[in-house]
């Protein structure tokens, strides 16, 4: 994938920047997930292209941005840093903002800090980086509905250790022998996969490839770290994105992030939530696109 843009930022990051669409429409920015994850063509199938400006961007340390796999000042608050400078670079007023899993997670904190820029959130699989959020995805929680492959998560780890999976993990992405680390890097990105979808797909089990590196090392970094000082930062600044209009789209049956965060965010938002059935937390699940899809074509078309 041919990267459109490079955008230097202050301390030291070079971030990859795609556009598709009418750069006379009005423009959306793409958050994509992880934190890790990259951007794709199938990331604007959510789009007609005749109808937006689209913007997407590979996030700190991933996709084709550089330097690759970097932890350097790689947050959720530099992300949102990130995609203001975007904006400026693009010398846009106001745009709609688009996020899915830990996008969605992006795009809120960039709410929270710039709302007057925000027409509209398109959200979807919602991530509130909370603590319980983080235990059940990585500790208790999607354990329960995907044993055999949270069993083959936790057993790389000594069994003294695996009362605190993620700090385990952590130890060994930065202590590791090379080979320890691959194995591990590996074992964290089948994890993930493994529960991403309504119906599951087929795990690769095969070599370690560049987005299994990023999307390991960067979510164990942040989730490590704690993502935010304030652990239920994004609810408890709801004043912040109220008056913003937000379409909140989650499966009914996402593993991965909890429904009841999405119901959480609709409460204290100016939203639309839709829970979809039969749906996980791809947004690739038919209903989910579908859903999405839609949204975007009535907010293409609002008097209609």
């Amino acid at each position: 994938m041919n990267v459109d843009y490079r955008l230097q930022t202050e301390d030291g990051h070079e971030l990859a920047l795609y556009t598709r669409g009418n750069p006379e429409k009005p423009a959306v920015i793409f958050c994509h997930g992880g934190p890790g994850g990259a951007i794709s063509e199938q990331s604007f199938s959510f789009f007609d292209l005749e109808s937006w400006f689209v913007i997407a961007f590979d996030q700190r340390g991933c996709g084709q941005s550089t330097p690759f796999l970097s932890l350097n000042n790689n947050t959720v608050f530099s992300g949102a840093a990130d995609m203001e400078r975007i904006r400026k670079f693009f010398r846009i007023d106001h745009w709609l903002v688009f996020g899915g899993s830990y996008g969605s997670t992006l795009a809120l904190t960039y709410a929270i800090a710039h709302p007057e820029r925000v027409v509209h959130l398109i959200l979807r699989g919602i991530f509130l980086g909370r603590q319980a959020d983080i235990h059940w995805l990585y500790q208790e929680g999607a354990s329960y509905f995907y044993p055999e492959e949270h069993d083959r998560f936790k057993t790389l780890i000594p069994m003294e250790k695996q009362g605190h999976l993620i700090d385990a993990y952590d130890t060994i992405f930065r202590q590791g022998s090379p080979a320890e680390r691959e194995k591990a890097l590996k074992n964290w990105a089948l994890w993930e996969g493994s529960i991403v979808r309504h119906i599951p797909e087929q795990s690769d089990a095969s070599a370690l490839t560049p987005g299994d590196r990023s999307l390991a090392l960067l979510e164990c970094h942040f989730f490590v770290n704690g993502m935010f000082d304030d652990d239920n930062y994004i609810l408890n600044h709801a004043s912040r994105y109220q008056d913003i209009p937000m379409s909140i789209v989650h499966g009914r049956y996402d593993v991965d992030c909890r429904v009841s965060a999405a119901y959480e965010l609709h409460q204290v938002s100016n939203s639309r939530l839709f829970i979809e059935e039969a749906s996980g937390h791809s947004p690739y699940d038919s209903r989910m696109m579908q859903r999405l899809q839609q949204i975007m074509i009535d907010l293409s078309h609002p008097s209609e």
